[in-house]
């Protein structure tokens, strides 16, 4: 089968016009703000559209037709592409003069990890911030999904792009048609961007703040305009509540508030994952905050040292502590790694669960979990009954076996990868918390991880190799293994 190439640079075209169409939104809040860097983004935008362009123009000739292997190499292809260009606005304006900074801090934001490299963040020109959050919100629904929603006007058809790029092992359709699933999604995610960015201004954040942490609580991201991040708001309670909802929708599957919207109550209350999802969110919180309650130090409030915490703050710190860990997003109120050996061993083992399956969270997902889990203690009935045929339902629907075996690969390449990634962080001189922290944290794309790069820490320390070794895993952890993997297998590019 020969590979259609010039399909291949066309998106990647596209791609770079959206690109430089966010980067002329940043530059615009550059202007508002006068910050002294208007002229640097609009340059940047201006080089990233001309590449895209000129990259559409040549192929403008291309068979419009996508294959299931042009779809893993576009998906791919496209994220690096989208990461490279991103790093134009940081280099031009000099915020990030570094090559390798500039790349680990794009490559973060579009994969929603929110790990930063920044030591003063607030520093940053109200464009740049912007910028950097743009890179959360582009990332977190994906940009293929974008892209694909406008596919028809270019006569080609998205459904590959889509199975490749689309979160989780089920790609739920809310549309007979691909391009209508994609623009239902983004008008949800849009809508709750608007909504979070009103409330948290009525609580009390400026609307640049406001703005910018909706970009990227909905995108699961974490990237904030403060040092502190959402610590920053610790005498708000309200302000972290309303984050904290959000984040809680983000980690969920989208398809869900799309039936919400619907009326269709009935099917959010009978699925599996949203009530696995909600219950370990609700266990976990309770734990957590009856340790930090009797046992662990938490802030009253920016200017009251850490004691041991009221009831309320200790289910709020606990509360936005586990979801935020959970979904992926990466937020921080304080330093869990300071709450206890056991909440420290609590929360490395959250970074393994993962947000509902179709939503912007990272990690191994929930769905995955749940079926991993019926699957091994059928085991159990499959050991007794040899000849019977039992199968995992979900749902109330059977499973085919063809899902379990792939679900029960990724987990295995999962872990492998875990392991793989903090065998080389370790070599590259990171001691063992700080390599298998950093190992999860990147692959799970959850942001703080543990020792040197614990929540109130960053990666700025990490040695050069080290941090585009991170943004490999980041990569690998956003599109979900395979889509990179396969790239990476002889037998993918042998012509068939």
């Amino acid at each position: 089968m020969r590979l259609n190439s010039k399909i291949i640079i066309h998106l990647m075209g596209l791609l770079l016009l959206f690109n430089g169409f966010f980067m002329i939104m940043a530059a615009l809040v550059s202007g508002i703000y006068k910050d002294g860097v208007t002229l640097d983004i609009t340059l940047a935008a201006i080089v990233t559209m001309m590449v895209g362009t000129l990259a559409m123009f040549y192929t403008r000739g291309h068979e419009k037709v996508v294959k299931r292997k042009e779809g893993y190499i576009i998906v791919t292809f496209g994220w690096m592409v989208m990461s490279i260009s991103g790093v134009l606005p940081y280099l031009f304006s000099g915020a990030i003069p570094d090559v390798t900074n500039a790349f680990f801090e794009t490559i973060s934001g579009y994969t929603t990890t929110g790990a930063s490299i920044l030591n003063d963040i607030e520093a940053l020109p109200e464009g740049i911030l912007f910028w950097r959050s743009l890179t959360h919100w582009i990332g977190g629904m994906g940009i293929i999904v974008l892209a694909i929603a406008i596919l028809p006007l270019l006569g080609i058809g998205g459904m590959q792009l889509f199975a490749a790029e689309a979160p989780g092992p089920n790609a739920d359709k809310l549309h007979p048609r691909i391009t209508d699933t994609a623009k239902r999604l983004w008008l949800i995610y849009f809508g709750y961007t608007v909504a979070e960015t009103v409330l948290l201004s009525l609580a009390g954040m400026s609307f640049f703040d406001a703005l910018n942490h909706s970009l990227a609580t909905l995108s699961t991201g974490g990237f904030s305009t403060k040092n502190a991040s959402l610590a920053y708001w610790n005498n708000e309670p309200l302000i972290q509540y309303i984050v904290m909802f959000f984040m809680f929708l983000a980690g969920s599957n989208f398809v869900l508030s799309y039936f919400a919207f619907k009326g269709k109550i009935q099917r959010i209350i009978k699925d599996e994952e949203f009530k696995f999802y909600s219950g370990l969110i609700l266990l976990f919180t309770v734990l957590a905050a009856l340790v930090i309650y009797f046992k662990a130090n938490v802030p009253v409030s920016d200017y009251h040292p850490m004691v041991l915490g009221t009831a309320e703050s200790s289910f709020r710190h606990a509360f936005f502590q586990v979801i935020a860990i959970v979904t992926t997003t990466g937020f921080v109120t304080a330093d869990f790694t300071n709450w206890t050996p056991f909440l420290t061993v609590f929360f490395f083992g959250l970074m393994f669960l993962g947000g509902s399956a179709g939503s912007t969270a990272g990690g191994i997902k929930v769905m995955r979990h749940i079926l991993i889990i019926k699957n091994g203690l059928l085991e159990f009935k499959r050991t007794l009954h040899p000849n019977a045929l039992i199968p995992v339902r979900y749902n109330e629907k059977t499973v085919s076996e063809h899902i379990v075996y792939n679900i029960i690969g990724f987990f295995v390449l999962y872990m492998l990868s875990f392991i793989i990634g903090s065998l080389v962080l370790g070599f590259l001189g990171l001691d063992f918390e700080s390599a298998i922290g950093g190992a999860a944290s990147s692959l799970g794309n959850v942001g703080p991880a543990l020792g040197s790069l614990n929540p109130l820490s960053n990666f700025s320390d990490l040695p050069t190799l080290g941090k585009w070794w991170c943004g490999f895993l980041m990569l690998l952890g956003r599109l979900e293994l395979f889509t990179v993997l396969i790239l990476l297998t002889p037998y993918f590019w042998k012509k068939t």
